[in-house]
């Protein structure tokens, strides 16, 4: 067979093997996508879009794996070209461990609203460790040690590691809040030093978290690992609103919480945030210098609907008391909230 033969031969190969990969991997996936949408089995569709291109290439690594054996050259040749096509090989195959494992990381991170939460650190691990792993492999296969590299780099890492000393302690801190599940993305938290916000990312350095006011506050991670917060989405995201009101001596108590929990209820069943099943609470709490305290307990779904709650709620508290006539002290002394005329 002539050399312009065996090239048209080769050429053909390739066509049709990239025809067959093509094929293989169009049939693959949409069966996986069917199990998925029938099955409702998510990770039908991660290995789905994991797989998307790869088939193909597999298929056409494959043609020309059978056309190096076919063309007969020589053993160094052949040597070579073995080589190159396990490194591409290597190559394939964790190109798809790539794509598979940044899926799943953040199919395993999604919340339970759906949101796939961002956390730069846990994907940056992800994508390193595959990268270093591929490449010591591949320079395995190439015959290259791994060994003295390694030494070199244990001794690099040592010097580098004294000069990061701070660095590091962030990239450790911010993988201990992730694995000991105290703060997460999505969180809404308050810091000892009163900021609150939501928390938007945690990265190799610093935790970003959203404020109320639509402002970024970045706190490093070390930092963030020995601060008192509070976190209110944890144990459970709804929390109680405890509302303070105080009304002058000789108020009829009885008339005072049956008016009160009337607005508590209107409130809670008609504004956003609020939990109407669960009934509101008024609790007395002491005897003082103005009048009598006591407390309004509200449940509100999330920490972020406290302050539209609590602005509604006094709002039309006030209203319901000037329509009863009840009336609320003042430092100046008894505030008197006269009827409506």
């Amino acid at each position: 067979m002539s050399l312009g033969e065996r090239v048209l031969v080769s050429l053909g190969v390739f066509v049709a093997a990239g025809g067959i990969g093509w094929a293989i991997d169009y049939a693959v996936r949409y069966v996986l996508h069917a199990l998925a949408r029938r099955t409702h089995w998510v990770w039908s569709e991660i290995v789905a879009e994991s797989l998307r291109g790869h088939l193909l290439a597999a298929s056409i690594l494959g043609g020309g794996m059978w056309i190096s054996r076919w063309w007969e050259i020589s053993p160094t040749a052949t040597a070579i070209v073995d080589k190159f096509l396990a490194v591409a090989a290597l190559f394939l195959l964790f190109s798809w461990i790539f794509r598979f494992s940044v899926r799943a990381v953040r199919h395993l991170l999604r919340g339970s609203d759906g949101r796939i939460p961002a956390v730069s650190i846990l994907a940056n691990v992800v994508r390193i460790s595959v990268v270093l792993l591929a490449a010591s492999v591949i320079l395995q296969t190439l015959g290259i040690p791994i060994t003295p590299l390694l030494t070199a780099l244990g001794i690099g890492g040592l010097a580098i590691a004294l000069a990061l000393q701070d660095t590091l302690s962030n990239l450790f801190a911010g993988l201990h809040l992730l694995a000991a599940r105290q703060v997460r993305p999505n969180d809404f938290v308050q810091l000892d030093s009163g900021h609150e916000g939501v928390v938007e990312d945690i990265n190799w350095r610093t935790t970003t978290i959203r404020t109320l006011a639509n402002n970024l506050i970045i706190v490093p991670n070390s930092r963030l690992a020995n601060t008192i917060l509070v976190n209110y989405r944890l144990p459970q995201p709804e929390l109680s609103l405890s509302i303070p009101v105080t009304v002058v001596y000789g108020s009829d108590l009885e008339r005072v919480e049956q008016v009160t929990l009337r607005v508590a209820r209107e409130v809670l069943r008609e504004v956003s945030g609020g939990i109407a099943k669960v009934e509101p609470v008024v609790r007395f709490r002491e005897l003082g210098d103005t009048g009598i305290h006591f407390v309004v307990v509200l449940q509100v779904a999330r920490a972020e609907d406290q302050s539209l709650l609590r602005h509604e709620f006094i709002k039309r508290l006030y209203a319901a008391y000037r329509a009863e006539g009840i009336e609320i002290p003042s430092h100046l002394g008894v505030m008197r909230v006269p009827k409506h005329r």
